[in-house]
């Protein structure tokens, strides 16, 4: 399976949705749409949505040729604009509001009718009546919690944080396991940050931090549903902790899953 999908990883990806998307833009819905399509660039990690540009009701205007670019891997931080497959820019308007670059018409017969959108460029996004952010969920993209027994202990430069044998661990694809802690198991004094991430799979998190460590633990206090077992649970930045389970000192994943990464799919730097 790795190999398969390293194989595709590097072509542009497409497949339909039944879902009904819709997307506001300046308290506009410019699209309401069951024909809607996840799209994956080259080298991107997350979809994006392409909708029927006959289900577009918002001024499109071509903003040029696009010579395909861009860093090895296509993380959620590389913006919509860098683009790995050659194709059309679009500026996307509405109301005297224009989003130069907000739109894309890849150069690809399957996609000849069809616009993608900028997620973040637009105001809000919809699939059925639930509002979704960050980006859409990968179908194949999946996160197991699961309650155990192992001993875990995270330290940082040899000074206990946290010590549990009720962790709560977290498998999800492509990423390091991450170990939830309840709350009581902690014994570093934390200090609210307010600081907040948004995950599609996951929820919003908020943020901790330690004497010495800003922005070092996080938890999900009121996760989505598929992630109901993790409510309330703590996380630790483990890329820079120091994380034993069972006794064994776990290498840090930080670099090495980045490299794994390039190395599964065969994408340099």
């Amino acid at each position: 399976m790795r190999d398969a999908m390293g194989r595709l990883f590097k072509e542009l990806r497409h497949e339909p949705t039944e879902k009904r998307v819709r997307v506001v833009l300046d308290g506009e819905t410019i699209v309401d749409t069951t024909d809607a399509v996840l799209v994956w660039e080259p080298r991107r990690i997350v979809p994006t949505y392409a909708v029927p540009a006959t289900d577009l009701r918002a001024e499109v205007t071509e903003a040029g040729e696009v010579t395909p670019g861009g860093p090895g891997l296509l993380h959620p931080g590389i913006p919509f604009t860098t683009h790995s497959t050659a194709g059309s820019s679009l500026d996307i308007a509405i109301g005297g509001e224009r989003r130069a670059g907000a739109g894309f018409r890849p150069a690809d017969p399957n996609l000849r009718d069809h616009v993608l959108l900028d997620f973040d460029a637009m105001d809000q996004w919809f699939e059925e009546e639930e509002e979704i952010h960050g980006h859409p969920r990968d179908p194949y993209h999946r996160v197991d919690s699961r309650a155990s027994t192992r001993h875990v202990r995270i330290e940082d430069g040899g000074v206990l944080l946290a010590e549990t044998n009720r962790p709560t661990l977290v498998f999800e694809t492509n990423l390091p396991v991450r170990f939830y802690l309840p709350m009581e198991d902690v014994v570093a004094d934390l200090t609210p940050s307010d600081q907040k991430t948004y995950c599609p799979y996951k929820g919003q998190a908020s943020y901790w931090s330690t004497d010495s460590r800003p922005n070092v633990v996080w938890s999900y206090e009121r996760p989505l549903p598929d992630a109901g077992p993790i409510a309330e649970l703590v996380a630790f930045y483990d890329d820079i902790l120091d994380v034993t389970v069972d006794g064994k000192l776990r290498d840090r994943p930080g670099g090495a899953v980045v490299r794994s990464l390039r190395e599964e799919f065969g994408v340099e730097s």
